[in-house]
């Protein structure tokens, strides 16, 4: 059996932008259509409404001279008004050609919004649709408050139906205007519609106001509609409309009956545009397209895609141009650090992985965030950590005291070939306090420090956690310069690390 066809509109750059905070920049909205149209390939975009403001209009001709050019005028649609033909100027003067003309889909709305009857609402949409013919205007038409409608005055919602079969009219959008329907009436009530309608063209247009707009948009193309429409990352009113990238993953995946054009590898890449333009972040865990959905946290996880991929799925990252990830903190495992070396190109051996797993659950225990980008400090930091293990200096225990109103002081217990050591003093910071200590002990041992010229810290590049910061201190002991360095999630213990490496050097 031949798969069916099923549209897919594209309504960021409109309902999407309704989104508190939201507003597109007539640049933003070009770059966008562009990479909807073209790299993702939607089917159709809404890009504004009408007669919104100057910039609106500004963006929606520049859209409409480059959708003319590419041959994609037809694809691009703007939503109208029964307005007495201003919105039909308005559009006329873009140089748009797809109309979504707004009307009232539920009795409740027409009575108390508009103040008008059926018979008086129907008659002005008949006028408007006559004008865009006569403009040159393809018209599709919004039943807002469809769902409500199908609760509450069905009737109505039927005779407008009847009304529309006499008009020259392409499509019927049905709007779960408030996000209201549950799935199975969803399935009911569109089936009622492609059942009484054959020949009707049906959208369904979700809101997500319960989390249902993804098993809506299912139950409506099982009942026979032949278009979806959807934003990028859920952008909408209220708690959004149909997240886009979740719906392509959806029919593709549990829908083999149904074909869309979308190119799901361009999902990613136009969803962190728009969160870009927006300012609004995606949640970590968003299906698709967020952050950690593609990231293995728990090592036994990671050992079980080592074993015949066990913890693997039918959405693999691949699909959507992106990468499977292995988290390291407190639940890695050797299995997640192994994963890890093999992208960096390390090999370790067995006691050594044992000690860098270790070194990342003490991380992960204090609630720090591990990347990537920290593994190659780590490693080094737990091997020269074996090191200063076997050295003939150590720093045993140090108390960093910092008061509002007092010099901060240091206190410290150092080993120094196997006689300790306890100083305190003052400083002008924690770690010019520790140095001063330090000064005291060693000149007790008749020896001089070397002299301190250059200090910096770092967190590892390209890494954006905040797990570890690193400090490198250069050192002049006579005419010669050491650089030692020390890893921690706090910024002074690093320096002392740092410091504990210079001591053993001399």
């Amino acid at each position: 059996m031949k798969p069916r066809s099923i549209e897919i509109m594209d309504t960021t750059l409109r309902d999407g932008e309704q989104t508190s905070g939201v507003s597109f920049s007539a640049t933003e909205k070009l770059t966008l259509a562009k990479l909807l149209l073209k790299e993702l390939n939607v089917d159709r975009i809404e890009i504004a409404s009408a007669r919104v403001s100057s910039g609106e209009f500004e963006a929606v001709k520049q859209i409409t001279d480059w959708a003319i050019d590419e041959n994609y005028i037809k694809r691009v649609e703007v939503l109208t008004f029964v307005d007495n033909f201003a919105s039909l100027e308005w559009m006329t003067k873009s140089g748009s050609k797809v109309q979504n003309l707004l009307t009232k889909g539920s009795l409740n709305h027409l009575k108390h919004q508009l103040k008008k009857t059926p018979d008086k609402h129907f008659h002005e949409i008949s006028q408007v649709i006559d004008q865009s013919l006569k403009n040159g205007i393809e018209t599709n038409i919004y039943l807002e408050d469809w769902s409500n409608g199908m609760k509450d005055s069905k009737e109505y919602v039927f005779d407008f139906i009847k009304f529309i079969e006499s008009q020259q009219i392409k499509r019927i959008l049905l709007p779960d205007t408030l996000g209201i329907l549950t799935p199975s009436e969803c399935f009911k009530y569109i089936s009622e519609m492609t059942i009484k309608f054959p020949n009707m063209h049906f959208d369904f247009h979700g809101h997500n106001d319960y989390d249902l707009s993804v098993p809506n948009s299912m139950e409506a193309i099982k009942a026979g509609c032949k278009g979806i429409h959807l934003t990028v990352n859920g952008m909408g009113e209220r708690a959004g409309n149909t997240p886009l990238s979740s719906v392509v993953a959806v029919i593709n995946d549990f829908m083999p009956d149904i074909k869309i054009n979308i190119n799901e590898s361009a999902m990613f890449k136009v969803s962190k545009l728009v969160a870009t333009f927006t300012g609004f972040r995606i949640p970590v865990n968003k299906p698709i397209v967020g952050e950690n959905v593609f990231t293995q946290t728990a090592g036994i996880h990671a050992d079980g895609d080592n074993k015949k991929n066990l913890y693997f799925n039918s959405l693999s990252p691949e699909r959507f141009d992106r990468k499977r990830k292995y988290a390291l903190g407190k639940t890695s495992g050797k299995a997640n650090i192994i994963k890890n070396l093999d992208q960096l190109g390390l090999t370790l051996t067995d006691n050594e992985i044992k000690k860098v797993t270790k070194r990342v659950i003490e991380l992960g225990d204090k609630k720090q965030t591990v990347t990537i980008e920290d593994l190659p400090f780590i490693i080094s930091d737990v091997i020269d950590r074996n090191n200063l293990n076997k050295s003939n200096v150590k720093v045993l225990s140090y108390v960093l005291t910092h008061a509002m109103g007092l010099k901060p002081s240091t206190s410290i217990a150092v080993e120094i070939n196997g006689k300790i050591y306890e100083e305190n003093a003052s400083g002008d910071g924690q770690f010019d306090g520790f140095m001063n200590a330090l000064q005291k002990v060693y000149k007790k041992e008749g020896i001089r420090l070397p002299k301190l010229i250059d200090y910096k810290v770092r967190i590892p590049p390209g890494s954006n956690s905040d797990a570890l910061c690193e400090t490198s201190i250069t050192w002049k002991n006579n005419d010669n310069e050491f650089i030692t360095r020390g890893l921690d999630s706090d910024q002074t213990v690093s320096a002392i690390k740092a410091t504990e490496k210079m001591l053993n050097i001399i």
